[in-house]
């Protein structure tokens, strides 16, 4: 493929995927076997560490014949991190299956390897808006390395999903950090930007746990700061370096987590960062990233819940000096609604819903500078919300208290909908909403005190990110699971204040055991269970407890796990797999085993689970 690079030091024309210096040695895990690293004959993909680090003359990588038609390239600029950083996108979405693989449960909900890729998707997005300038003398190109990693920092904190998004975006904003004073940078620069990559995720997670992409993070931050020591190394070698310890680091993860052994993977995130840096080694290189496109996906507005005001969606870019967000936001407030302001003193995005789009226009040329204005008459898009949804928007009147819930599932939405949610955002499992998506529905909804319920463990960091950035006083309730969203819901009382009933509602979800039954998608051994390949398996609030040839049999053993006599409720959602009167069978089933016990069957629309029982 064609090779331009912003990258300082003459590149030669790419060379064939017949003539690359190395074999291409991902740990993609396609094999139904899902081999751990050292069991798959799999070369490392990189030269040795050590020697590259040695402080003697620089060593390059194992090479052949083409090699010697790379130059070294000694110094990056924004244009270079930009163009790596788009070779990184494209690599990362040739292996999101791969890495969505990766689940620990025999359940194809593994959501890994799609929420890095839109979070990257996101974090490039922004930095491909910057304009850049003319080259002047002394710097090779129109956009400075600090202000291109500033906005690849932002973006992915405004797009993150899931868990593994959150930290991939808390170490683009470590990089960016260092980064910032620059306007070209060396390898060296680069080790200590990967430093405070890996000291800025490690703060961002409250418990870090090894084994994980926070370790692969530290690896990789160690054996480039040993490298940097050389002086002579160029980003090709410095990024084999990279690379081939976040290889070692994936490949060790399952000795410091059990549970990863036991399923015989590697940890997901952790293989995402891997492929990440083998993507811009592979730039580097002159070899093939080739995206095939696979993952497109937009925002669901009606399950934000927007209300919307016949007027126009008006957004633009604001750029100046000393920019204040906070007074930004004051100022476009009374102009409309939908209001969404992000961005820094420099920089700040404005999305906003208008009958008078000149006012907010008018407003900002006064401020700074507008660019990336665009305009758009939402009649029609609003006849084709009335037309899918003839019922009054989620949004309700100002009051006291707003609660903005997320979950899958028609059934579930209007559960919890039922229950006093005003803002139900689709997401969970393979679909993590982003900070940007919670953000929106926060703003959106009726009240200056907001509890968000993010009701699955992959969101709750996301939500936690969303409290930094408005206004607003957002209270998160740590719901794992949509049951305990529920349960939460019948604690609220609009007497109390928000942090009064974050806290009833917190004690509530306790009191609820979640059950979830789904079909096995490959054999596995988790937590001592040995599953089949398309056995019914049981997760008891997030870990696997049983698996059987029938749901109900699934069910009971997971109930055996409890103690049912201390619970007085069950109720039963049935998902997109089952059928109302599989449920109802399900559910005659557990009443002849506990008679004590009352049953209830409800709709849930959930996928990938057949069943999800709550047990209270």
């Amino acid at each position: 493929m064609p090779c331009v690079s912003a990258l300082s030091g003459r590149w030669a024309p790419p060379v064939s995927r017949s003539m690359c210096m190395w074999r291409m040695y991902a740990l993609t895990f396609a094999t139904p076997s899902h081999k751990l690293p050292e069991q798959m004959d799999m070369p490392l993909p990189g030269p040795d560490i050590a020697q590259l680090a040695s402080s003697g003359e620089a060593s390059a990588p194992r090479t052949d014949a083409s090699s010697a038609s790379l130059s070294p390239v000694q110094t990056c600029d924004g244009l270079g991190i930009r163009a790596a950083m788009s070779a990184a996108l494209a690599w990362l979405e040739q292996h999101a299956d791969a890495i969505n693989a990766l689940n620990v449960f025999p359940v194809p909900d593994g959501d890994t390897g799609t929420n890095m890729v839109l979070t990257l998707r996101a974090a490039l997005a922004e930095v491909n808006a910057i304009p850049t300038s003319a080259p002047r003398e002394g710097y090779s190109s129109g956009l400075a390395a600090g202000a291109a990693m500033k906005a690849i920092a932002h973006g992915a904190l405004m797009g993150a999903r899931g868990n593994s998004g959150v930290i991939l975006s808390q170490l683009l904003r470590g990089a960016a950090h260092t980064l910032e004073p620059h306007t070209e940078f060396t390898p060296k620069v680069l080790a200590e930007a990967f430093a405070s990559a890996r000291d800025m995720a490690y703060q961002g997670v409250m418990r870090p746990v090894e084994g994980t992409i926070l370790t692969v993070a530290k690896e990789v931050a160690a054996a480039t700061q040993r490298a940097a020591r050389n002086e002579n190394l160029d980003f090709r070698q410095f990024l084999a370096v990279a690379a081939d310890a976040a290889r070692h680091a994936v490949a060790a993860t399952p000795t410091q987590l059990p549970v990863l052994a036991e399923a015989g993977v590697v940890d997901a995130g952790g293989q995402g960062l891997f492929i990440i840096l083998e993507g811009v080694y592979r730039y580097l290189s002159g070899l093939g990233t080739e995206s095939n496109g696979q993952l497109h996906r937009s925002v669901d507005l009606a399950a934000l819940g927007t209300q919307e005001k016949y007027g126009y969606d008006t957004q633009m870019i604001i750029r100046g000096r000393g920019l204040d967000v906070a007074a930004i936001r004051e100022a476009l407030s009374s102009m409309g609604d939908s209001l969404l302001v992000v961005g820094d003193a420099n920089t700040v995005k404005v999305h906003i819903h208008t009958d008078r789009p000149g006012d907010p226009l008018n407003y900002a040329t006064r401020i700074g500078s507008v660019s990336d204005v665009v305009i758009e008459n939402m009649q029609e898009q609003y006849q084709s919300f009335i037309a899918n949804r003839a019922q009054e928007s989620n949004i309700r009147p100002e009051k006291k208290l707003a609660i903005v819930a997320v979950s899958q599932g028609e059934g579930f939405r209007r559960v919890l909908e039922s229950l006093g949610a005003d803002v139900v955002v689709e997401g969970g499992q393979t679909m993590n909403p982003s900070v940007e998506e919670l953000l929106a529905a926060a703003e959106s909804a009726g009240s200056d005190s907001v509890i968000l319920l993010p009701n699955n463990k992959n969101v709750i960091l996301a939500a936690q990110h969303v409290q930094a950035m408005t206004k607003k006083s957002i209270a998160v309730v740590p719901t794992r699971t949509v049951p305990e969203g529920i349960s939460a819901l019948l604690a609220l009382n609009y007497e109390l204040d928000a942090a009064a009933n974050a806290a009833a509602m917190a004690a509530a979800c306790k009191q609820t055991q979640t059950i979830e039954i789904a079909v096995a998608t490959r054999a596995a051994n988790v937590n001592g269970c040995k599953v089949k390949e398309g056995q019914y398996i049981a997760i008891l609030n997030t870990n696997l407890v049983a698996a059987a040839d029938k749901p109900e049999r699934a069910a009971l053993k997971a109930f055996e796990a409890l103690t049912p006599e201390d619970y007085e409720i069950v109720t039963i959602y049935w998902g997109q797999g089952a059928s109302e009167a599989a449920a109802e069978h399900l559910g005659s089933v557990i009443r002849k085993r506990y008679p004590d016990l009352d049953v209830e069957i409800v709709e849930g629309g959930q996928p990938h689970y057949e069943y999800i029982i709550a047990v209270e």
